[in-house]
């Protein structure tokens, strides 16, 4: 049997390098860190006050305020460099067989900031058990896969790998092996 040829044919990144495959590139090339003083909370407590955030970013840029509300910043991220890596390749939508084009998704942990929030504020609550009906549709690691699906209409396998830092990698080549 004649494997099939596997190929990247488009590429999207939004990482505290850059919201870009070439500023990710034009960073790393340059040296530039990542790393800066931590923004998304008060990290006064704590001994680290650095940390590697996507910097300046505002997702009303890539989302109406509905849409947003409704993703947690990791599906965000997923969606944002989705858009970019299906641009990239040049896909031509009305000729690809969408029941044969998947999405596998690689994250560690999914929607930890929607957990955190959720979280806490049942802890700190008034002792009402009471959580937002979309707390695990937000938080849960697979949803990014399924919300890139859903806005391109691909049909074919979709599912997350989750192996702590090695989950990205682990998805390509789960994605590799679908394909061939």
């Amino acid at each position: 049997m004649e494997l099939k040829r596997v190929v990247v044919t488009g590429l999207g990144a939004i990482t505290p390098l850059g919201k870009s495959i070439d500023e990710l590139w034009k960073n790393l090339v340059e040296g530039v860190s990542g790393a800066a003083p931590i923004t998304r909370f008060d990290a006064t407590n704590f001994k680290t006050k650095f940390a590697c955030e996507v910097k300046n970013y505002d997702p009303n840029e890539y989302f109406d305020r509905k849409e947003a509300r409704k993703l947690d910043m990791f599906a965000q991220f997923a969606m944002i460099a989705a858009e970019q890596a299906v641009q990239d390749s040049g896909i031509n939508h009305e000729s690809i067989n969408h029941d044969e084009v998947g999405v596998v998704w690689g994250a560690g942990i999914g929607g930890i900031q929607t957990f955190t929030k959720e979280v806490k504020g049942f802890v700190e609550g008034n002792g009402t058990p009471r959580f937002s009906p979309f707390f695990i549709p937000m938080m849960i690691g697979d949803i990014a896969a399924g919300h890139i699906s859903m806005k391109y209409g691909f049909r074919g396998p979709n599912f997350n790998t989750v192996s702590a830092c090695a989950s990205s990698t682990n998805a390509i080549s789960d994605a590799y092996n679908l394909i061939r």
